[in-house]
């Protein structure tokens, strides 16, 4: 009961909390954008590494001014706290899990794109190996059609946790590099030669 009870008061709390931290490392940081001025209209998967998601809700935004955008995420206590807390920016969610029920999660998926809303996914989530592609996002852009811009956020100033994914999160009073693609498009590419490209573009500016 107790457990239950702090889980009911972290959900309430904590995702709130975060989304008040977020915006403020966002507003005391200087943004540098190098991305293209513009994206199309058409429904799009954005990709970034996990460890680098804390701030990708502005990069959404830099680009679609009314969010029309689901991320996938785990069904667990942790993947709940994210969902809400990325709630506060607009972002929907698509819960489920990658491990226990990989099928239904991309078919979620692609009918969300189908139905003409963007998708958020961390290629290498939700527990690594960190800075792997997994074959979901591979699926997803081929069986939906849907083209892929790819997301890298490297703060000039951060703290780096020692997890699985070397979580970052950015330093007040730096910078914030916002880098995207253009929309990539890998129909018809094979899997190991797409899972390559997408790997590469994602650490194109890795420290």
């Amino acid at each position: 009961m107790l457990k239950k009870i702090s889980r009911f008061l972290a959900l309430l709390i904590v995702p709130f909390i975060g989304s008040l931290v977020i915006r403020f490392l966002y507003h005391t940081n200087k943004k540098v954008f190098h991305a293209p001025k513009t994206i199309p209209d058409e429904p799009l998967i954005f990709a970034c590494w996990h460890g680098e998601l804390l701030m990708i809700p502005y990069i959404y935004s830099y680009y679609r001014k009314k969010p029309r955008v689901k991320a996938l995420i785990s069904p667990h206590f942790d993947g709940k706290l994210i969902s809400k807390t990325i709630g506060h920016f607009g972002v929907g969610t698509l819960a489920g899990s990658s491990e226990k029920s990989p099928a239904k999660v991309l078919i979620q998926a692609i009918r969300t794109l189908k139905e003409g809303c963007d998708v958020g996914i961390t290629p290498d989530g939700p527990k690594g190996p960190r800075h792997e592609v997994a074959d979901g996002i591979i699926v997803m852009a081929q069986k939906a059609k849907a083209k892929i811009i790819l997301v890298e956020i490297k703060p000039s100033k951060y703290w780096q946790l020692n997890s699985w994914d070397r979580f970052t999160v950015a330093k007040p009073f730096g910078t914030i590099h916002y880098y995207a693609s253009d929309p990539i498009d890998i129909e018809g590419v094979d899997f190991e030669a797409a899972r390559d490209l997408l790997k590469k573009g994602l650490l194109q500016h890795e420290r």
